[in-house]
């Protein structure tokens, strides 16, 4: 057994693969929806590309999978331009300036004052071509601070405690290319405190306090290519083009700012941009043709903002654009036509977005598409002509399976056949051993009924996981909105709730039977009856209610693979969260305390009456009902604390995978279920009793007194349990 386990998954892979992955064909051409592998003529489908396993013979399916479009091509085009002129201007080891400060470093025409807590700018040499004073404690920057270092190309003051500067600060640095001003407390720039800087390329400026952007700051900087200014207080973007006095910017990045919205005007000039970072803001609002003037833009970065909509046009003229990312913001929909004008599109982020008119036409133009990003795997289906789509799983179901973990696939018929056999065998024994106490028996067999369809439920997840094999992302949208998953969801509602109802009623009538035993409580017949029949209504309506308020509810069983209703996100309708709350953290958690509190009296009456007597076989039987009872508490918060926890993460919005989900839907929500049947009947000593005399009662025809006489021993046994 043991060594089947072990092959399992390995004959699964390629039981797969051959059903699913090879299809030799006689040209390279492959069918929609599969890619060939490198140069030969083999085609595996989307979901066995950059899966992180080699499906290929050649290893060829895990080849070109790193997204590098957009900022990461222009970097490494950059480098391989730049390369020869980098080597040419490596810093000779030998110091070749005249001043240096004692407790600076000095190679070449280089100086590094890093962490050496300097207040001020020291005086060096005037030849000086690269200044590092970052990690230092300087507090403000001068007029005419740099003004003898004309030949100064890079300057470092990054993690200083920089709060003003002044308007001739950067004045007679013509030559500089490189400005480093992040991590400082700047709150503002002055007009014109760059205008000297004609040869600018860096302008790095996150993580300050700059709240107001003017034009006329960067009068001057008719060279630059990089502005950053990430993690900052902009809170509005200037009312004409940023690029009015930047003819060359190229890369924008606006980062983790407070920016609201977009005008037409701010981008009109900047037709040289290639890169544009708008990510963690609050923009709310695009105006139309906000960027109808980026005809050279590579990427641009619009997630984690707060867009409801996007203008239709709004990327109409974005020809050579490679990477887009709009990305968990709350876009209540997404143009069919809306990336029609991008045909050089290689990467498309849209994760965290519910799409609720996906379809396979919005992509269907973007040809050169390699790589795409969404938030369910199942939208993959959309997209069968890209090679790379993300995520491949939700933990919980997989692109190829329902169940995405090998260990599921195998234990939900393990755990299914335990439960249903468990529970039938004892429903057939408790039928067929008579005892006087017939009411305990009813109970009993309800409660075996109720786990029983949780074993059911089990059965049908793992033959869906078995149809769906190796192609579920094709059908995972369908099978979640399907009836099917409706009424398996609700089966397994049905199970657990009527299972802890019964737990419930059977416990605090054992408490009133022993906590009060003279009280002459005892449950006839046509009670036990009536208690169990309006259990089961009251299960039934559980159940039933998401199914008659779809406007409420939603698909309640249908917000995951496994159909089951546990996690809560952002997307749950507020009626359904209040339901599943009421359930999960109401009626089970007081269940549970019920329990626990009962169970604790009962074992503390039969302490109080066992130390009345000095009987040792009153202590035996009272470590007994102790053992017995810890385990019955303890299988019910084993089963039920981490649902409790779990759904309690999920209302306070805590990220909670999907694997985590998977694994107590088949673990840990059964327990009671495959253990009812023995905690309550198969290993308590009178059931025990009475089967072995069943199993003797034929040998026993020789003796019928003395059968008999112990049979009625066992039955009065059994009427106390």
């Amino acid at each position: 057994m043991k060594l089947f386990l072990i092959l399992l998954p390995s004959l699964f892979q390629a039981v797969t693969k051959s059903l699913l992955v090879h299809s030799r064909l006689d040209s390279y051409a492959c069918p929609l929806g599969q890619f060939p592998c490198g140069n030969l003529s083999v085609c595996l489908p989307q979901l066995l590309h950059c899966n992180g396993e080699k499906d290929c013979d050649n290893g060829a399916d895990e080849e070109n999978c790193v997204d590098n479009s957009g900022w990461l091509q222009i970097l490494d085009d950059m480098q391989q331009t730049r390369g020869s002129r980098a080597r040419q201007e490596v810093e000779t080891p030998d110091c070749m300036l005249d001043q240096v400060p004692e407790q600076c470093q000095c190679w070449g025409r280089a100086i590094d004052c890093t962490g050496q807590n300097l207040c001020t700018v020291p005086w060096v040499s005037s030849n000086v071509t690269k200044l590092d004073l970052k990690m230092n404690k300087i507090h403000s920057l001068l007029d005419n601070q740099f003004i003898t270092y004309k030949n100064l190309e890079k300057l470092l003051l990054q993690h200083n405690q920089i709060q003003s500067i002044l308007p001739y600060a950067f004045a007679g640095l013509s030559k500089l290319k490189m400005l480093f001003l992040s991590h400082n407390q700047i709150t503002q720039l002055k007009p014109r405190v760059f205008q000297d800087l004609h040869h600018l390329e860096w302008l790095i400026l996150d993580n300050n306090r700059i709240a107001k952007l003017l034009p006329e700051t960067f009068v001057g900087l008719k060279s630059l290519y990089f502005l950053y200014l990430l993690n900052n207080s902009l809170s509005s973007m200037p009312n004409i083009s940023i690029c009015a006095e930047t003819p060359k910017l190229s890369w924008l990045e606006l980062e983790g700012n407070q920016i609201h919205a977009l005008e037409s005007s701010v981008f009109q000039e900047c037709n040289t941009f290639t890169v544009l970072i708008l990510r963690r803001n609050k923009i709310r609002w695009i105006q139309e043709g906000a960027f109808s003037k980026l005809n050279r833009l590579v990427e641009l970065d619009l997630s984690s903002n707060r867009l409801e909509e996007l203008p239709p046009s709004l990327f109409s003229n974005l020809h050579d654009l490679q990477q887009l990312n709009i990305s968990y913001n709350p876009l209540k929909q997404i143009f069919a036509d809306q990336f029609d004008s991008l045909p050089q599109l290689r990467s498309l982020s849209i994760e965290g977005l519910e799409i609720p008119n996906v379809q396979t036409r919005m992509f269907q133009k973007l040809t050169n598409l390699s790589h795409i990003y969404f938030k369910k795997f199942q939208y993959c289906s959309y997209s069968p002509h890209v090679r790379s789509c993300k995520p491949n799983t939700d933990g919980i179901s997989s692109l190829e399976n329902l169940l995405a973990n090998i260990i599921l696939r195998v234990f939900v018929w393990v755990i299914a056949c335990v439960t249903c056999f468990g529970n039938l065998f004892v429903i057939c024994m408790r039928s067929f051993v008579v005892t006087e106490n017939s009411q305990h028996t009813m109970a009993i067999k309800s409660l075996c009924c109720a786990d029983c369809l949780m074993g059911i439920y089990l059965f049908f997840i793992g033959a869906f996981d078995l149809k769906f094999s190796g192609e579920y992302n094709k059908h995972a949208q369908v099978w979640k909105a399907s009836i099917q998953c409706q009424l398996v969801g609700s089966l397994a509602m049905l199970s657990s709730e009527v299972s802890v109802l019964l737990l419930t009623y059977m416990t605090l009538e054992k408490y009133l039977c022993i906590v009060f035993p003279f009280s002459h409580y005892g449950a006839g017949k046509k009670r036990t009856l009536s208690m169990l029949v309006v259990i089961w209504l009251l299960g039934f309506s559980l159940t039933l209610i998401p199914f008659w308020c779809k406007e409420a509810f939603g698909d309640y069983y249908g917000r995951n693979g496994v159909c089951f209703p546990l996690q809560s996100d952002e997307t749950e309708r507020p009626g359904a969260r209040a339901y599943s709350t009421g359930i999960f953290l109401g009626l089970n958690l007081i269940a549970f305390i019920a329990i626990v509190f009962a169970y604790t009296c009962m074992f503390y009456s039969i302490h109080t009456t066992a130390t009345k007597t000095v009987e040792r076989s009153v202590f035996s039987r009272e470590v007994a009902i102790a053992k017995r009872f810890f385990f019955i508490v303890f299988t019910d918060a084993l089963c039920w604390i981490p649902i409790f926890l779990l759904k309690l993460l999920s209302l306070l919005q805590v990220e909670i995978p999907g694997t985590v989900t998977s694994w107590v839907v088949i673990f840990i929500l059964p327990i009671n279920s495959a253990l009812n049947p023995i905690l309550y009947t198969i290993t308590t000593p009178p059931f025990q009793e009475q089967l072995k005399l069943c199993l003797q009662q034929k040998q026993s025809l020789q003796d019928p007194g003395a059968y008999r006489k112990s049979f009625t021993q066992v039955s009065i046994q059994t009427s106390s349990t």
